[in-house]
């Protein structure tokens, strides 16, 4: 029973900046997952894998394994996002330094 404390990345269709500092503990998979030969779904018994937690700074999620006894292994490579202040008008503006590409 291993556990994971990261912060997630949002996904490329998220431009905003809610549940950005949020932390989640994840349990590992202790066992793979099943094909099921009719269906082709897949299926596991380990329910801890089901288990995602969200905590609001590190220090709670790493508080909480110790509490619990859980052992884990903290990731936190995230990196902030960079920010690009740019205007429409900059698409018309006499020295584009890029092609058009339309």
């Amino acid at each position: 029973m291993f556990a994971k404390i990261y912060v997630p990345v949002r996904s490329a269709t998220q431009s905003g900046r809610a549940n950005f500092d949020t932390w989640v503990l994840e349990y590992e998979p202790e066992q793979a997952s099943e094909v099921e030969p009719l269906m082709g779904w897949t299926s596991s018994d380990d329910m801890r894998s089901q288990i995602s937690l969200k905590f609001a700074s590190k220090g709670e999620a790493v508080s909480y394994a110790r509490r619990n006894g859980i052992p884990y292994q903290v990731t936190d490579e995230s990196k902030a996002p960079r920010v690009i202040k740019k205007a429409y008008s900059d698409n018309f503006r006499y020295g584009r330094k890029h092609a058009w590409t339309h």
